[in-house]
């Protein structure tokens, strides 16, 4: 973008009566030797709090961009009704106390309108983070939360001006300085400031990068907070409610957790390679680090449109295309998958007719397959358009949790999780991703992810109980979901990166 662009948009907005709003100033420069990999490790090593969001469509597919950023100018955290605001340029951190995350996130992103330049990238400003399960307590009253075990926030969002975007379709790196305008703003040292910043940004992208510290794992295998005998007897318990017709479907899940030495983002490089999915994501958050391969999308909101893709039912991949397509025959085929499917497809529609237009919201695509390097599930989409009144903060609220993570009916089912599972669910089941100043979100659904505490790892991995569940098997399944996140812990650790 050029100084005289710059000052034609602010000139057309201002006409128009627009006063606060962000315009990205930005510049592509040749990536065919950057990748994603060593973009985050140049960035990181000038700077904090990086993170790196790519995505694998439909599972087999690297979509067009990856994102990156480093460097936030904000970082809101919340715990219970507490949430803190830290203002990183004059180290101001202050509290709010009696507060709604959802609430402050919304005073945020209202503040300024996000300008739309053609030919860039649908990220670019913003907050990234995580909202964990537990701040579904600010939305319901679950009256019996157990033990918070995990000494971590409920939700932190850290707050982007200027982010990097891999063009995978052109071999290009978009960088994005964005210049927050208001009334009494120096232009010309904005865009100035801008231009350096992008200046910089593009010598630590060139710069040479230090190797990882390789991963060592412990000795020790997983530890749960779970006996097996113990989870067995919870999905008994929720068995007998299921059949007394108090819920239909419960999630129950164990925490699984190991210690390591070394460089978290080796564990992130493996998991790519082991579990490549829609959403893959590397943040450092400082006090905890997250690092995931979600399959799931939470809820996305782009150009007033809220979209879900409720997933229920799984296969293994075929060893060949033969016994790939039988296997996914006898998934669509099977009553029980499909029956689980349709209840969290009609429950997505009821969460997303809560904040649509009347006879806006659609099931555009039911019960198709969706193949990933190592499964397969059954997938479908369901999207409404947006009441005028509503914003991204009321769609995340009408649609959190997910119903593919608590059950139906969700209320009850999360009433159940309370009463069954020993510890608070902290980050797993929540919502990790990004807000952005144009009213668009992309949000997945925290599982197979990684929760990195300075050495501690932990992985949590839960089983959808039905009446016709086998408690023995439903534990098999969490902790084979959980050893698919541990091989990626040893590709690590064993030097095969």
């Amino acid at each position: 973008m050029t100084r005289k662009e710059f000052h034609a948009i602010i000139a057309r907005e201002r006409a128009n009566g627009v006063q606060r709003f962000v315009i990205p100033v930005s510049r592509r420069l040749s990536a065919d030797l950057l990748t994603p990999v060593s973009a985050l490790l140049a960035l990181r090593q000038r700077g904090n709090r990086t993170f790196l969001l790519e995505s694998v469509e439909g599972g087999e597919n690297m979509a067009r961009y990856s994102f990156l950023g480093r460097n936030p100018y904000r970082v809101v955290r919340s715990t219970n009704s507490v949430v803190t605001v830290e203002d990183v340029h004059t180290g101001n951190i202050s509290t709010i106390p009696e507060a709604d995350i959802f609430e402050v996130l919304r005073r945020f992103m209202d503040e300024y309108v996000e300008i739309t330049v053609p030919g860039l990238p649908r990220f670019r400003c913003g907050a990234v983070g995580y909202l964990g399960y537990d701040s579904v307590r600010l939305i319901e009253h679950l009256p019996n939360p157990p033990l918070d075990d995990s000494n971590l926030a409920d939700s932190i969002w850290c707050f982007y001006d200027t982010i990097a975007a891999v063009d995978r379709l052109k071999h290009q790196m978009v960088l994005m300085a964005n210049v927050f305008i208001e009334p009494e703003l120096n232009l010309e040292e904005a865009f100035t400031d801008a231009l350096a910043r992008l200046k910089t940004l593009e010598e630590d992208l060139r710069s040479t990068v230090d190797r990882p510290e390789p991963v060592q794992l412990s000795a020790e295998q997983m530890t749960s907070n779970f006996a097996q005998e113990d989870f067995e007897n919870v999905v008994t318990e929720a068995k007998k409610l299921i059949y007394e017709g108090d819920i239909f479907q419960v999630v129950l899940s164990q925490r699984f957790s190991l210690s390591f030495q070394g460089d978290p983002f080796n564990l992130y490089r493996a998991l790519r390679q082991v579990n490549p999915s829609p959403y893959l994501f590397y943040l450092d958050l400082e006090e905890v680090t997250l690092i995931g391969s979600s399959p799931e999308v939470l809820v996305r909101v782009e150009d007033g449109q809220a979209t879900l893709l409720p997933i229920a039912g799984t296969r293994p991949r075929g060893k060949t295309d033969k016994e790939d397509e039988a296997l996914a025959k006898e998934l669509l085929a099977d009553p029980k998958e499909r029956a689980e499917h349709l209840m969290l497809v009609d429950l997505g529609r009821n969460d997303l007719g809560r904040i649509s237009k009347l006879g806006s919201v659609t099931v555009d695509r039911y019960a198709y397959i969706e193949r990933y390097s190592h499964v397969m599930h059954i997938v479908s989409a369901v999207s409404g358009i947006l009441n005028e009144d509503m914003n991204t903060m009321d769609v995340l609220k009408a649609c959190f949790p997910a119903g593919t993570v608590s059950g139906a009916p969700k209320v009850r089912a999360m009433e159940i999780i309370d009463e069954l599972e020993p510890t608070r669910r902290g980050i797993y089941a929540g919502a990790v991703g990004y807000l952005d100043f144009s009213g668009n979100m992309d949000t997945c659904i925290a599982i197979r992810t990684m929760v990195v505490q300075g050495t501690n790892i932990t992985i949590q991995a839960g089983a959808g109980i039905v009446a016709d569940s086998d408690p023995e098997l439903e534990y098999q399944e969490t902790w084979n979901k959980a050893q698919a996140l541990r091989q990626a812990l040893l590709i690590a650790s064993q030097g095969l990166l």
